[in-house]
């Protein structure tokens, strides 16, 4: 998996002393389904000040910019308190208060997580409470409430390296808690209760706001950027990390840009979109194909037609995702990949209801369970979170960070 903070810009040989420093963090796990790195990015960090996981603070302290360390086996378990019988709850399926959302009725899922102020009233549970819990087992009258965080139970790597240091410190008197950042409402998120599916596709999930078809919003060439430059940058180097030199690439629901620059010496890409004119002005593709998945999800390419299939800020649109993804490993040759990457940004209209509903790191599960229901083998999923937003990019000022760039990857292997 692919590691964002390898390469820094810059290098220094000799460690520094005080001050503050940027720091890129990897934290990396395992869940029956997939292997995962969930990476961030914190700048104006004090060792002296913050709140750091075990001797970490200590030990970046004394090293030089592209300098890493990786923490104890004890400092990365104490990112998260571990499994406890007291931290799951049987409750009544009415305990969870459906009403609670002021313009819509909220239905308890399997699997999914929602604030603590749903079950508020039990276990000492206050209104207000937006720490989160997931809903395990789910029957008519019993709701399991999984309090625990869901990283609890996992051995976790975690590695941090100095990206950059500042002679002074940060201008405020708060104390940065390192370990919630790395953990909170994000992390583990993606992987199954307890191995069973998460309840997704139920109670009109692949509705859409707007329900006319794809073919009349996509009418007209767009040609804008759907993602800031860092984030494409970042999904480009990616790609360029998971597909193999040489590969026929087809560029799944393409367009006027393709994010496949760092994909070392392809045979070909192929482009499957819903606008001629964006795919004809794509230099990237040598050739173009018009279809919309959500009236025909199959694919007019034979089997074992390609070594690699991209899907670039685009599942979140697709209301027959199952076949689609089907589709996909059909056209794959034995051994090829399938490559999807997202971010939280998206046309809201058109997007399927659940992609509304989820947080980011449950839409990386439900992203992963397409894969899982397609047949596709050794899974893994990568976060990148926190880096700063480009200076020319309109936002800039607005918003701090770049887009978060979310991605699954599976291979076909039969």
């Amino acid at each position: 998996m692919r590691d964002p903070f390898a390469d820094p810009a810059d290098t220094e040989a000799q460690p520094k002393q005080g001050g503050a420093l940027d720091a890129g963090f990897m934290l990396d796990w395992a869940s029956a389904e997939a292997r995962h790195r969930e990476c961030l990015f914190l700048p104006w960090l004090e060792p002296e000040r913050d709140r750091w996981p075990g001797d970490l603070g200590a030990a970046l302290r004394g090293l030089g910019v592209g300098q890493g360390h990786e923490a104890s086996r004890e400092t990365a378990a104490g990112l998260v308190s571990h499994k406890e019988a007291v931290g799951v709850l049987e409750l009544p399926a009415s305990a969870f208060n459906r009403g609670l959302r002021r313009h819509r009725r909220v239905e308890p899922r399997a699997g999914r997580f929602y604030p603590r102020a749903f079950i508020a009233g039990h276990a000492g549970i206050e209104a207000g409470d937006r720490e989160l819990f997931r809903v395990g087992a789910l029957e008519e009258d019993r709701l399991v409430a999984d309090l625990n965080h869901p990283l609890a139970g996992h051995q976790l790597r975690l590695r941090a390296r100095v990206m950059d240091r500042h002679a002074h410190g940060r201008d405020d008197d708060r104390s940065v808690n390192i370990a919630r950042l790395l953990t909170a409402r994000g992390p583990g998120m993606q992987a199954r209760w307890r191995g069973r599916p998460t309840d997704f596709w139920t109670g009109g999930a692949l509705e859409r706001e707007d329900p006319d078809r794809d073919a009349v919003f996509y009418a007209a060439p767009r040609r804008v950027h759907h993602l800031d430059a860092t984030a494409r940058a970042e999904i480009a180097a990616l790609y360029g990390a998971c597909i193999p030199p040489g590969a026929r690439v087809l560029d799944l629901m393409s367009s006027w840009e393709s994010h496949l620059d760092r994909v070392e010496t392809p045979e070909a890409v192929i482009g499957l979109g819903m606008n001629a004119q964006e795919l004809a002005d794509n230099p990237r593709l040598a050739s173009a194909h018009v279809q919309d998945l959500n009236v025909w999800p199959g694919l007019p390419y034979s089997p074992g037609s390609f070594d690699a299939v991209a899907c670039t800020a685009s599942v979140e649109y697709l209301t027959q995702p199952e076949a689609v993804f089907q589709a996909v490993r059909e056209v794959l040759r034995p051994g090829g990949v399938f490559v999807v990457t997202f971010s939280d940004r998206c046309f809201p209209t058109k997007a399927i209801a659940v992609w509304e509903r989820l947080y980011d790191f449950e839409r990386m599960g439900l992203v992963l369970d397409l894969f899982l229901r397609a047949g596709f083998a050794d899974l893994a999923t990568f976060s990148l979170r926190g880096l700063p937003r480009p200076a020319d990019d309109p936002y800039a000022g607005r918003l701090d960070h770049a887009d978060p760039v979310f991605a699954v990857w599976g291979y076909r292997r039969d």
